[in-house]
Formats: structure tokens, C-alpha cells, sequence
């Protein structure tokens, strides 16, 4: 591997111009694919094996024409003060509003509210349903336009007038100015890590560019793939923060080289040679857990994953061609501002035998020198050897006190009621709390399959009257019949909100008393029973998912490492800061810690998705630390230090590194936690505070430790095992073997008088 990549870095230093030229057209291409692209529809959710899919699939065939996955629209009407919604006036103009929204092209049906019982118990408040025959994504801008315009209308007479449903519904945006600040607090660190615009620039550069072609890509094909939005955005969190990192850690390897007295482009191949072959393994790790999502069977989330690990793929070829090219561009301008550039001059060339001669001395004093001025890597990794027992406890009892509020996670997906009170659709959901109850933003769909039923009237009656009977039933509909007359909906509005445990109560005892007791086929859905049924697959996915990826990224470490007790070291270390992280996600978004500092309007359920997204994001992340850090000390370790020497060798070279890429990638993750979105604000959240925990805790601190308690067992493989395993040579021992091959044999030979 290292041999390759050697030569791979070699071949793009001298051919730069080609290998620009290259990523160059590849970002053009992909640029005019995503300009000239479709515009990409409404992202199609479904959860195979579920019964609530299993229902909605079943009224698109017994109900066709109904536009099931049309976007609905619903405007909710609150009166003045002291006046009702039955007022002649107000009552005016809601007809009125309720007449001009019939008149759009993609309009199915408006409800009045006057004549649908759409007005609440008290008369002061009322809502208009609008069913459009067009999804969500795909309504025109003077649909929405129209929309809103009613909606402003009726409020200059002097009705309070907010749009709830999905028809306003656009592109989610993840923070511009929240990302734009992550990306300068990445620029700075850059900086300040390697001492030199130029060397911090390339890593932006090419992460923007990696970026670029993924995302653009990515929008090219999502009208074909069916890609939503939030594909682009955790391809672009994800895409951003390893590419800066990947293209970090060639750089400072290339700037380490450059130091020992090698010539540019032999540094330059050296350093992929070295870090590229950590890059690989760590991007190998990122992609089996992204693609693994593909083992929860929920289409959405597959693509999701599928999409970012392809945009770190395309990180992981720019760190390993693009970023040796642009060495070469550079010059030594990478070198930090200050230091001296050593010229050749023609008393330089007449000694360079004595200089050779001398080489080893240098070295040993250039050693001897770094041993007497430690940097504050190595004086940390010191402390940590002396007492890991210590270091240990306290960062294992830190990590796990953290994670505590995890056996309190409840299990959501967002909704109009966890927008910001900005929004008209949290206002609008908030008016029909305030007139209908809590339950109504959040309606059961009830499908009675009476197909094989000899009287289907008298089965939707039972299971009418079954619901009635209930805890947690506010109102229930009669049954409405197909035109075939074998196929039934129920409409039933609990009494608690959609995302409380009262309501998953009532949809369970609805499958499980119920439908036993029916001449029917009963099945619940809606949206409050797709995001039960999604928790719940979620949750039964999640054992088989760990065991899956962290599985494979265990055989891939072993090979990586040689060895069976760093990789399970490693494995564990990941479980720790996964579960803090988590801890520290239900702490602010469930309960409110911290909440206003983070622009956190609303406390409810934690995303159903967000333990699997984290289990599988956080783990690629964290072996990226894992492998930039100790290959080092694998290095060091198997060039004949001892284990004490070689963890102490391995945090001078790449812990301040390290830091800088964990900090780079916080921010960049951060710069998320701006979106009004709440989804993306949560997402960006975890990974940032689990990036924390990871590399400041587990690798910084656990890490060390633990392997200076294993000492020489840390490193130990079964010798059958070692034979079995290919050698991929991480450490670049076949440099070191090639360049001996290389030097010159009469160098060492000294003359004798015969």
C-alpha cells in the first residue's frame, strides 16, 4: 500500500498540470450536470415492512385519484378578541379566502370551515384544508405565492391567519452564516497548526473542490434517485469536515519530510506514501459506515449514506493526487513563515561528501535536541504513561456520567410543532393545539381492509366503536367507504400530542385489541403511526447495524494495526464517546439544557434516526483519529521502540495534528447548529460534541492509557493469524527497505591500503 502510494504521489507531483486539469474539469462537469439537472421532486419516505406503509400502500390502490402524496395545506383562522369565527364578518371572510384558494391550477379541493365542523368548541377558531394534486417539493412558486397570499388577505382584516401542512415547504437551509463561520475557524486553525497561508489554503482548496463535485453530483442525479435535501447537506457536513482533515495530515507529513533534508517531490511521496495510506484505511472506515445504513431498509436514510460516502471517496482521491499536485505548485512557500530556506552554493556542493559523512551525528543530535525541548504533545503523553490508571478512570467515569441521560431518550421525528415560533407553520400548530387539542395536529388514519369480510359495514362499525371505547380518544369519525365499497378510512384524534407516549399507547392498543376483534384487516397510519413504526425499526435495526460496521471496521483495523487488542480498544473507546454524545443530544434538545444558548425553541423526542446516524457517522470519524494516531505509534513501535517510547514518538508527530483536524472538524459541524432546521441542528450538534468527546477524551487521553498498561501486549497477534493477514504496510516500512535497495553501496565503504 505505502510502496503505491509512493509512487502515485510521486507521479502526481510531476504531473500536476495534468492531474489539476483533471479535478479541474471534474468539478466543471459536475458543476453544468447539477445547473442544467431537473429540478429534483418531492423525496418519496417510505419504511418497507411496516404496517403503516403497508396501509398507505393500500389506500393508493383502493382510493385512486386521491392524490395521497399530494401536499395538503391547512389555514387556520383565530378571531379578534372578544368576536367568534361564526361573526358575519369574520365568517365573510373566510368564504371569501376559501373561494379565491379554489381558484389555483393545482388545487384538488378546499374545505370550508362552516360546513366541514372545521371550527373549534368555542367558535374562535377555525381552519381551511387545501388539497394540492402536485407533492410538496413539486409545487410551483405562484402555488405557494397564492398560498400566502390569501393567507396576508385575511389578515388585514384583522384575523390572526397562519399556513400550517407541508405546501410552504422548501429547500431546507443549513445555516450559511453558521457554516461560513465554522469554515473560518477552520482557516485559522490551519494557520496557527501549520504556520503558512499557502500550506493552510490547500486543504480548504481541495475540500471545497471535493465538496463541489460531490454536492454538485449529488443534485445532478437527485431527480432521477429521488435524493431529498438533506442527502446534499450531511454530504456537504460530512464532505467538508474529512476533506479538510484528510488533506491536513498529507500536508504536515509532506512539511516533515521537507524537514529531514529530502528534495520536494520525494517528500511529496513520501507523505502519501505514509499519511495517504492512513487516509485510505480512515476514509475506508467513514464509507463501510455510511454505506452500512443501507441495513436499516429505510430507502431515505440508504441514500443518505450512500451519498456522503461518495463524497468521501472523492475526499480521499483529491487528499491523494490533488493535493501532491498542488505541493509541487507550491514550492517551499508551504514551509512555516519565518524559517530560513537553506541555499546551495558552490562550497555547499564541495562538501556534500563531508556533510553525508556527517548525517548521522545530525540526526542523533537533531534527536537529542527534541528529547530536551519536548513539545507539549509529548509532555502530555508522558503524564498519561506515568499515571494511565488514573487518566483511565476519570475518563472513562467522565464519559459515562455524560451518558446517563441516554436511558431517558425518547424516539420522534420532527414536526410543525418543533419549528421556531418565527415560522407560521409553528404558530398554525399552535392555534389548532389552542382550538381543537393537542392531538389534533397529529391524526391516526385508521384503513379497514373488509375485502374478505361478509358484511364490511358491520366491520367498520366494530372497529368505529372498539376506538370509542379507548383512554386517549378525543374524537372519531365515521367511517368513510371506497367506491368499490370493500375498503374503509376512520379518522381518530387523540387527546395528547402527537409525539407523547400516551398517543404510541393508543396506536398499539388500536393494532393489538382492536384489530383482534374485527371481521377485518385493521391497520393504522398517518404520521404519528409512521414515525412509531420508523422509531421502532430504527431500534430493532441497531444491534445488527453496530454489529455489521463495527464488525468489518474491526477486521480492517486488525489488519491495519496487527494486532487484536488495539482495534478492540478502539471499538470500545468509539462506544463511549457515541453514548456521551448522545447523553449530551437528549440533555439539550429533550430536556432544555442549554437550550436558549443554542437557539433550541422547543424540547421534545429526539429524532428517531439520530442513535443509528450517529452510531455510523461517529464510528467512521473516530477511526479516523484512531488511525492517524496510532500508525504513528505502530511506526515507532516497529522501527524498534520500546511501547512507552512509541506512544510518546507517536503524540509528538501527530497530536498536534490531530487536535487541529478535531477542531477543524467541531467547527465545520458546528457551523450547522444555525440551521432553523431542527433536524440539521441536531445532527450538527451531535457530531460536533461527539468529535469532541472522541478526540479530546478517547484518543487524546483513554487511548495512551490504555496501551500503556497493555505495553508490548498491546501489539500482540497470533502468529497463524499474522501469516493469514495480507500486509498492507500502513507504516511505510517498504520505503525505508526501498530506499536502502536505492542508496548507493559503496557509500559505507572505507578505503584500506593493500
Amino acid at each position: 500500500m505505502a510502496t503505491f502510494l509512493y509512487k502515485l504521489g510521486r507521479l502526481a507531483f510531476r504531473r500536476r498540470h495534468f492531474v489539476a486539469l483533471i479535478w479541474v474539469a471534474l468539478l466543471t462537469l459536475a458543476g453544468v450536470g447539477a445547473a442544467s439537472a431537473p429540478a429534483a421532486g418531492s423525496t418519496s419516505f417510505s419504511i418497507p415492512g411496516t404496517e403503516a406503509q403497508k396501509a398507505f400502500d393500500l389506500l393508493e390502490q383502493r382510493f385512486p385519484g386521491a392524490s395521497a402524496d399530494g401536499a395538503t395545506g391547512r389555514m387556520v383562522f383565530k378571531a379578534p378578541e372578544g368576536e367568534k369565527m361564526t361573526d358575519a364578518a369574520n365568517k365573510a371572510t373566510v368564504a371569501k379566502t376559501v373561494k379565491g384558494l379554489g381558484d389555483g391550477s393545482e388545487v384538488v379541493s378546499v374545505t370550508d370551515p362552516f360546513t366541514t365542523n372545521a371550527v373549534s368548541k368555542d367558535g374562535t377558531v377555525a381552519y381551511a384544508s387545501v388539497r394540492y394534486d402536485a407533492p410538496a417539493m413539486e409545487l410551483k412558486d405562484a402555488t405557494r405565492d397564492a398560498l400566502e397570499k390569501a393567507a396576508d388577505e385575511a389578515r388585514a382584516t384583522g384575523l390572526t391567519v397562519d399556513v400550517g401542512g407541508d405546501a410552504l415547504q422548501a429547500a431546507a437551509e443549513p445555516g450559511a452564516i453558521g457554516e461560513a463561520i465554522g469554515l473560518a475557524i477552520a482557516a485559522i486553525v490551519l494557520v496557527m497548526t501549520l504556520g503558512s497561508l499557502v500550506a493552510a489554503g490547500l486543504p480548504l482548496l481541495t475540500a471545497i473542490i471535493g465538496v463541489g463535485i460531490g454536492v454538485s453530483t449529488i443534485t445532478a442525479l437527485a431527480k432521477a434517485l429521488d435524493l431529498g435535501d438533506t442527502a446534499s447537506t450531511l454530504a456537504l457536513m460530512i464532505g467538508l469536515a474529512v476533506g479538510i482533515d484528510y488533506a491536513l495530515f498529507i500536508v504536515s507529513r509532506y512539511r516533515g519530510e521537507l524537514a529531514e533534508g529530502r528534495d520536494r517531490e520525494e517528500a511529496a511521496g513520501r507523505a502519501t506514501g505514509t499519511a495517504g495510506s492512513a487516509v485510505v484505511f480512515a476514509g475506508l472506515t467513514v464509507v463501510i459506515a455510511l454505506a452500512g445504513l443501507a441495513v436499516v431498509n429505510v430507502p431515505m436514510l440508504t441514500k443518505m449514506g450512500l451519498a456522503a460516502a461518495g463524497t468521501v471517496v472523492i475526499a480521499v482521491l483529491i487528499a491523494l493526487t490533488m493535493i501532491p499536485a498542488l505541493l509541487g505548485y507550491a514550492g517551499r512557500k508551504v514551509r512555516p513563515a519565518g524559517e530560513k530556506r537553506k541555499k546551495a552554493t558552490g562550497a555547499d556542493q564541495a562538501g556534500r561528501l563531508a556533510d553525508e559523512a556527517g548525517r548521522l551525528a545530525d540526526k542523533t543530535g537533531k534527536l537529542a535536541d527534541k528529547a530536551a525541548k519536548p513539545n507539549l504533545g509529548t509532555r502530555w503523553a508522558s503524564f498519561v504513561i506515568r499515571r494511565p490508571a488514573a487518566v483511565l478512570l476519570l475518563g472513562v467515569v467522565g464519559l459515562g456520567t455524560i451518558a446517563l441521560p441516554v436511558s431517558q431518550l425518547e424516539l420522534g421525528l420532527p414536526d410543525d410543532g418543533s419549528q421556531p415560533t418565527s415560522t407560521t407553520q409553528r404558530r398554525a400548530y399552535d392555534l389548532l393545539s389552542e382550538g381543537f387539542g393537542p392531538g389534533f395536529n397529529g391524526p391516526l388514519m385508521i384503513v379497514v381492509d373488509a375485502q374478505d369480510s361478509d358484511d364490511p359495514e358491520a366491520a367498520a362499525t366494530t372497529v368505529t366503536d372498539g376506538i370509542k371505547g379507548l383512554k386517549d380518544v378525543a374524537t372519531v369519525t365515521p367511517a368513510t367507504f371506497n367506491k368499490a365499497g370493500d375498503t374503509a378510512t376512520i379518522t381518530v384524534v387523540p387527546d395528547s400530542k402527537p409525539s407523547s407516549a400516551d398517543t404510541e399507547d393508543l396506536v398499539h392498543a388500536i393494532r393489538d385489541d382492536v384489530a383482534s376483534k374485527a371481521d377485518a384487516d385493521v391497520l393504522v397510519t398517518g404520521t404519528t403511526a409512521m414515525n412509531i413504526d420508523f422509531s421502532q425499526k430504527l431500534t430493532d435495526a441497531l444491534i445488527p447495524y453496530l454489529a455489521l460496521v463495527v464488525g468489518l471496521a474491526f477486521l480492517l483495523l486488525i489488519v491495519v494495526f496487527r494486532s487484536i487488542l488495539v482495534p478492540l480498544k478502539a471499538a470500545l473507546g468509539f462506544l463511549l464517546s457515541v453514548l456521551a454524545a448522545l447523553g449530551a443530544v437528549v440533555a439539550v434538545f429533550q430536556w432544555g439544557w442549554l437550550g436558549g444558548l443554542l437557539g433550541v425553541e422547543e424540547t421534545g423526542p429526539i429524532m428517531s434516526m439520530m442513535p443509528i446516524f450517529m452510531v455510523g457517522v461517529v464510528f467512521g470519524l473516530a477511526m479516523d483519529y484512531e488511525v492517524f494516531l496510532v500508525t504513528r505509534m505502530r511506526e515507532a513501535y516497529v522501527h524498534g521502540e520500546s511501547p512507552s517510547q512509541a506512544i510518546a514518538t507517536g503524540f509528538r508527530h501527530s497530536a498536534r495534528v490531530v487536535v487541529a483536524a478535531a477542531v477543524i472538524m467541531m467547527a465545520v459541524f458546528g457551523g450547522f447548529i444555525s440551521s432553523s432546521e431542527s433536524m440539521i441542528k441536531m445532527i450538527g450538534f451531535g457530531l460536533a460534541i461527539a468529535v469532541f468527546f472522541d478526540a479530546f477524551v478517547v484518543r487524546m487521553a483513554i487511548v495512551p492509557a490504555v496501551l500503556a498498561l497493555l505495553g508490548r501486549r498491546a501489539w500482540w497477534l497470533p502468529k497463524w493469524l499474522d501469516r493469514a493477514l495480507p500486509n498492507v504496510d500502513v507504516e511505510g516500512e517498504g520505503l525505508r527497505t526501498q530506499a536502502e535497495k536505492d542508496a548507493d553501496p559503496d557509500e559505507d565503504r572505507e578505503l584500506v591500503r593493500v
